[in-house]
């Protein structure tokens, strides 16, 4: 503990038993965590601990502090208001901040013969109408999205009158989404009737709308105008199914915001860096109106995070709907829903929900911000929420990244081998495969072999662990295919070695199908619709086909060399260099005596013996 260390601690030592709040501030005199406590004593000391459970953010934060001051208030109530105003004040370098970078979205319509209809972020001084600002580009972009095909209008670049008749129709004319100007299928007149009637729509939403189309459609119906009158239905019908498509989407949804973390890890300057997303899907009127995400680093306790990150949304936003859907516990819950009652000047609850609609859509939620995330670290999405989602399932502290599986494979006891396949990243790394051939013993053990595989694996990490490459470097996820006995075994071998690496083995049922995943004597039941699942049913699928392909090969290379062993002069080393120069019983059959001679460690005599032999078999 240096110095500095020390001095803040005797400083916080001193600290009252009171609610409040804490200001770490730099060598600079800058603040870099702003913090609230209900025992500012107690919270702040611990900072100032050696302990070794600390995560690496905060012995960074540690580290760089300087000096704390505080704030005492009345009560911890307070003390969150007052953290959440200083925070948006000195905006720390530790606590998670959330950047508000939406601005402003408009709908523009623009200038000339053929105007056409965009969802844009800016409002330029360039002769067009601008509808707006509105302060959800989803919403723009979806309602624009929403107008664009019910009046058949183009959601391509090309640009009339230029593209005028010049080329085919697109897909989008085939499926009535489209009028097609750019193949002359529609007339300047009727195009600019088109764009009016979606401004409408965008402008007075659809009730509006359809008021004025089905007006319309009965004059242009009196007057004889039937074609005319054909096209409005067609539109008033095309409006009526899209409200119609919202109603069955959103049927049964409260208002609410859903909130889903999802963590990973992406490779930056050759170090790996971890990263998280939170996506937030905001439902009001039975509708999703828009959907938000946020990159940030891993956070080290997802309670912690979602109450930061709660905290963090709802200070740049007015919006607190009754319901906030998260996917996990938050610390201080009590503590944020009266904050957020005393914001919303109503009540408003924190829920995570296990089942049922709201559960579908917190893994919705989940999946959009595994998409985001896996864009941003350079994966798949699907990839990127299976890894989260073990974690999760595992209890472990972030996604594992590089996982090792093992598996052993004999005939009653003889050819004992043993597989280890490696997944990087959600996927098979076969550069990292390994193949064992058990040695401490003979016979039928599967325990005493995944003991003596991790052994000699756990071995050659520690004489090659400089290189952090293959056995130098360990897994952040070991798997078996076995169950709680096996894990026994190796955690035995982990033990002895000093070594925490998460262990966990893979239980297959009656039809061998995994089934679970045990460890600590509990066995955590796989659905066979989440993500997990298909993500452990491959690793044990793999380790099983790699460790049996190679059983398999041992045997059939035993069986050969027995059969070769059988020729005057042929032993074993022999026998497996005949085999390892020829490959096959095919080749050295239809090799000359003069090819078997060139074998290293065979003589003419034994060549000649070994033709004979094959030319008789």
């Amino acid at each position: 503990m240096t110095k500095n260390i020390k001095n803040l601690r005797e400083k916080a030592m001193h600290l009252p038993q009171s609610p409040g709040v804490y200001l770490m501030k730099n060598a600079k005199g800058r603040v870099i965590y702003v913090g609230k406590a209900k025992a500012l004593k107690n919270r702040v000391s611990t900072y100032f601990t050696d302990r070794s459970d600390r995560g690496v953010k905060v012995i960074k934060m540690v580290e760089n502090t300087a000096d704390f001051d505080y704030i005492m208030t009345d009560s911890e109530f307070e003390a969150l208001v007052l953290e959440c105003s200083l925070i948006k004040q000195y905006q720390p370098k530790y606590n998670i901040l959330l950047k508000d970078d939406k601005g402003y979205s408009y709908i523009k319509i623009t200038p000339g013969q053929w105007p056409s209809l965009q969802a844009v972020k800016q409002k330029l001084d360039d002769g067009a109408e601008y509808i707006g600002p509105f302060t959800s580009s989803f919403a723009v972009t979806k309602a624009v999205d929403e107008a664009l095909k019910i009046f058949l209008l183009p959601q391509c670049s090309k640009v009339f009158p230029q593209d005028y008749g010049k080329s085919r129709p697109c897909l989008n004319y085939f499926i009535r989404q489209c009028a097609a100007p750019c193949a002359g299928k529609i007339s300047c007149e009727n195009y600019n009737e088109a764009v009016k009637e979606a401004v409408t729509f965008l402008k007075g939403g659809s009730d509006a709308a359809l008021k004025d189309l089905g007006k319309r459609m009965e004059e242009a119906a009196d007057n004889l105008e039937f074609e005319k009158a054909a096209r409005l239905r067609d539109t008033i019908n095309a409006i009526n199914k899209t409200r119609e498509k919202q109603k069955v989407v959103a049927a049964g949804v409260k208002d609410q915001d859903v909130f889903a973390i999802v963590r990973g890890s992406a490779q930056e300057d050759s170090r790996t860096k971890e990263k998280a997303c939170m996506a937030v899907l905001r439902f009001s009127q039975g509708r999703l109106f828009d959907s938000e995400h946020f990159i940030f680093e891993n956070p080290e306790d997802l309670s912690s995070a979602r109450r930061e990150l709660l905290r963090g949304f709802y200070m740049m936003r007015d919006r607190v709907p009754p319901l906030v859907t998260v996917d996990g516990e938050v610390e201080d819950a009590e503590l944020i829903e009266q904050w957020l009652n005393s914001k919303a000047g109503r009540k408003a609850e924190i829920s995570v929900p296990l089942k049922g609609k709201r559960a579908e859509l917190l893994e919705m939620c989940r999946t959009n911000a595994a998409q985001k995330l896996a864009y941003s670290i350079g994966r798949t999405g699907k990839d990127t929420a299976a890894l989260d989602e073990l974690a999760r399932l595992l209890g472990l502290q972030s996604p594992p990244e590089y996982i090792e599986a093992y598996d052993i494979s004999h005939t009653a006891g003889s050819e004992n081998v043993a597989g280890m396949v490696v997944f990087k990243n959600g996927r098979p790394f076969k550069g990292g495969y390994k193949k064992f051939i058990i040695k401490g013993f003979s016979g039928q053990d599967d325990y005493a072999s995944m003991a003596e595989v991790l052994t000699r694996r756990l071995e050659r990490y520690f004489k090659e662990k400089d290189s952090a490459q293959g056995f130098g470097r360990l897994p952040d996820l070991i798997l078996l295919d076995g169950g709680q006995g096996q894990v026994n075994a190796v955690q035995t071998v982990l033990d002895r070695f000093n070594l925490s690496i998460p262990l966990f083995g893979m239980v297959k049922d009656n039809r061998h199908k995994t089934r679970a995943i045990t460890g600590g004597g509990e066995e955590i039941a796989l659905n066979s619709k989440r993500s997990a699942f298909t993500l452990v049913s491959s690793v044990q699928e793999e380790v099983h086909r790699f460790t049996v392909d190679y059983h398999r090969q041992k045997r059939k290379t035993s069986t050969l060399s027995g059969r070769l062993t059988e020729i005057p002069g042929v032993g074993k080393a022999r026998a497996k260099a005949l085999l390892t120069h020829f490959k096959s019983m095919k080749a050295i059959k239809e090799a000359t005596v003069e090819e078997l001679a060139a074998v290293k460690g065979l003589n003419k005599k034994t060549a000649e013996n070994i033709f004979e032999a094959m030319k008789n078999d």
